[in-house]
C-alpha cells in the first residue's frame, strides 16, 4: 500500500482544472503549428535551392558560350591545357564561383577543365541534348562528384553549333546553404511559438478567472445541477444577456408568462408585448416585489443585474394570495356587517318582546312584516333584474356590506342582465372590484350612494358603476390601471394596485374595455365592456361558475 499522502500522489494525464487544460492544449497547438510551419517551409526550400543551382550554373553556361574567342578557339585550335579556350574557361571559372566550366567539340572532347591532365578527353556524361541545340538544366553525378548542372550548345558567328559549354555548380554547397538557412528558421519558429506560448498563458488566465478555477468535470456538474434546480424550482427565472435579450426560461417562467421556447433570443418587448410585465423584466421599472400582470395571473418580480452586463428576473405567482386577500377583506366586510346585524337584531328583539309583554300583538305582528319584508325586498329587487345566480348573491351581499357602512347602494331601473354569461367568474370579478373601490372611494361622506348598472346589448355585456365620492382627476384616468398605482394605503396581507388593473386585463383579453370617467352628479364613473360575453338568445347558459359555487354537479 503507498504511504504517499492522497494530496501528493503524482496524477497521470491530464490536469484536472480548466485553465491547466486550455494551456497545456494551446501550448501542444502552438508546438505543432510551428513544428508544421517549419517542415513546410524546409520540404520546398531544398528543390527551390536545387532550382537556383542550376538555373546559375545555366545562366553561367550561356555566358560563356557568348564568348566569340571560344568558339574560335574549338574551331581553330587544338584541345591543349595552355590553349586560349582553357585559358578564358579558368578565368570564368574564377571569377563566378562555379566548381567547373568544361568546353567541349561536336565530339564531346574537353578543350577545357578545372583538371588539367583531363583536356582532350572525353567528357564523361552524355553532351547529345546540348549538341542538339538545346538548353540543359540538371543535378548529376561526374567526374568531380554531383553538381548542379547548365548545358548550352557553342555556336560560331555563323550560327552553326561547334561544341557545348558545360557548368557546374558543386551541389555540396547547396546543401549547405540548406543548412546554413535551418537554424534561422528554427529562430523564428521559436520565436513564433513563444509568443503563442505567452498568448496561450494569457488566454488560459482568463479562462481561469472566468471559470474561478474549476475542472472541466466541476464545470459539467455545475451546469447539470443549475438545469435541475432551473427546471425543479416552482420559481419563474428568466435570464437576460447584455443586449437584454433572454437567453434562458425555465418551465415555471414558461408557464406564468404563457410564452415558450420561441422566446429566447428576443427582447421582453417582443416575446411579452410591450406592458409592465415587459418593462420589469427590462429593467425599466426599478424596485424590489415588483406587482404585475399576466392574463389572469399577479406576479411579483425582481431583477439582479448580473457581472457580464445582463440580469436575472425571478417570478413568483401571487394569484392566488391576492384572491385570499380579496376573499379575507370581503370576510372582514361580512363578519363587521353580521356585528353590527346583531346588534342591530338585539335592538329589534328587544323592541319585539316590550310589544308583547305590552300585549300590542298587532302592532308586533306589523314591525315583524317590515323587518322581513326589508330583506326579502332587496334579494327580490337583485334576482329579479340579475339572472345568474353568482352575479346576484354577490349583489346581495355586497348591498348588506354597503347598508353596515352607511352606504346606498343602487341597482338601477335600466339594469336587464339575462342567465346566459359565458364566464360568469370573469364577470364577477370586474363587479366585485369596482364595487369594492366604489364603496371605498364613498364610504365616511354625506348621503353616500354606489349604483351598479349591468345591461346586455345582444351579446355584449356592459358594466357601469357610479358612485358620489370625490371622483378621479383627468390626469390620473389612465394611470388607475396601471399595476400596482393605488392612492390608498395597503392592508398588511397584500398589495394595492391589482384590482382595476385585472378588470382593464379581462375586459381587453375579450376584445373589450374599461375606461373611467365622471359621474352625471359628480364622482367617478367606471364603463367596462365585454363583447361576446353572453351566449346567443336559446343557447345552454354557461352555469359553471354557479354550479362550482354551489357544489351542484353538472
Amino acid at each position: 500500500m503507498s504511504t504517499t499522502p492522497p494530496g501528493r500522489r503524482l496524477r497521470l494525464g491530464l490536469p484536472r482544472r480548466a485553465f491547466s487544460q486550455v494551456l497545456l492544449m494551446q501550448l501542444a497547438i502552438a508546438a505543432g503549428v510551428a513544428v508544421l510551419a517549419t517542415g513546410l517551409f524546409l520540404a520546398p526550400l531544398g528543390d527551390q535551392l536545387d532550382d537556383q543551382a542550376m538555373r546559375r550554373a545555366l545562366a553561367i553556361a550561356q555566358t560563356t558560350a557568348q564568348q566569340p574567342q571560344i568558339a574560335a578557339g574549338v574551331r581553330e585550335t587544338e584541345p591543349s591545357p595552355d590553349g586560349p579556350v582553357q585559358r578564358e574557361a579558368e578565368r570564368i571559372r574564377e571569377a563566378t564561383g562555379a566548381e567547373y566550366v568544361v568546353v567541349l567539340d561536336v565530339r564531346g572532347v574537353r578543350w577545357s577543365h578545372t583538371d588539367p591532365q583531363r583536356i582532350g578527353g572525353l567528357v564523361s556524361t552524355d553532351p547529345g541534348e546540348a549538341l542538339a541545340g538545346h538548353d540543359v538544366m540538371e543535378i548529376d553525378d561526374g567526374t568531380l562528384g554531383r553538381s548542379a548542372r547548365g548545358k548550352v550548345p557553342l555556336r560560331d558567328g555563323d550560327g552553326g553549333i561547334v561544341g557545348a559549354v558545360s557548368v557546374g555548380i558543386a551541389y555540396d554547397s547547396v546543401r549547405a546553404r540548406l543548412i546554413h538557412a535551418i537554424p534561422g528558421l528554427f529562430a523564428y519558429a521559436g520565436g513564433a511559438l513563444a509568443v503563442g506560448a505567452l498568448a496561450a498563458w494569457l488566454i488560459s488566465r482568463r479562462v481561469q478567472r472566468q471559470t474561478r478555477d474549476l475542472a472541466f468535470s466541476d464545470i459539467a456538474a455545475l451546469l447539470a445541477e443549475r438545469e435541475a434546480m432551473l427546471h425543479g424550482i416552482r420559481e419563474g427565472v428568466v435570464a437576460l444577456d447584455a443586449d437584454g435579450r433572454v437567453r434562458l426560461l425555465n418551465d415555471e417562467a414558461q408557464r406564468l408568462l404563457v410564452v415558450g421556447e420561441e422566446a429566447v433570443g428576443h427582447s421582453p418587448d417582443e416575446a411579452l408585448g410591450t406592458g409592465r410585465t415587459a418593462d420589469v423584466l427590462a429593467g425599466r421599472v426599478a424596485g424590489t416585489d415588483l406587482l404585475t400582470v399576466r392574463g389572469r395571473r399577479v406576479l411579483v418580480a425582481n431583477r439582479m443585474p448580473t457581472d457580464d452586463g445582463g440580469a436575472v428576473a425571478t417570478l413568483r405567482d401571487r394569484t392566488e394570495l391576492d384572491r385570499l386577500g380579496r376573499e379575507l377583506d370581503s370576510t372582514r366586510g361580512l363578519i363587521d356587517a353580521l356585528r353590527a346585524q346583531d346588534h342591530e337584531h338585539a335592538n329589534r328583539m328587544h323592541t319585539l318582546l316590550g310589544l308583547l309583554e305590552l300585549e300590542m300583538y298587532d302592532d308586533a305582528v306589523e314591525f315583524v312584516g317590515e323587518v322581513v319584508g326589508d330583506h326579502r325586498a332587496t334579494s327580490e329587487q337583485v334576482t329579479e333584474k340579475i339572472r345568474d345566480p353568482l352575479l346576484a348573491a354577490l349583489l346581495v351581499g355586497k348591498a348588506t356590506v354597503a347598508a353596515e357602512r352607511q352606504v346606498a347602494l343602487w341597482i338601477t331601473e335600466g339594469t336587464r342582465l339575462p342567465d346566459r354569461l359565458i364566464d360568469p367568474r370573469g364577470l364577477v370579478t370586474v363587479v366585485g372590484n369596482l364595487v369594492d373601490n366604489a364603496l371605498d372611494a364613498v364610504a365616511g361622506t354625506p348621503r353616500a350612494r354606489v349604483e351598479v348598472e349591468l345591461r346586455a346589448e345582444g351579446r355584449t355585456a356592459v358594466l357601469v358603476v357610479r358612485d358620489t365620492g370625490p371622483g378621479v382627476p383627468p390626469e390620473q384616468r389612465e394611470l388607475v390601471f396601471t399595476e400596482g398605482w393605488s392612492t390608498k394605503e395597503p392592508p398588511a396581507h397584500r398589495e394595492r394596485g391589482i384590482g382595476l388593473s385585472l378588470v382593464r386585463t379581462l375586459a381587453e383579453r375579450q376584445g373589450g374595455s374599461a375606461r373611467v370617467g365622471e359621474a352625471s352628479g359628480g364622482g367617478a364613473e367606471f364603463t367596462v365592456v365585454l363583447p361576446e360575453a353572453l351566449t346567443e338568445p336559446g343557447a345552454e347558459p354557461a352555469l359553471t361558475g354557479a354550479r362550482e359555487a354551489t357544489g351542484e354537479e353538472a
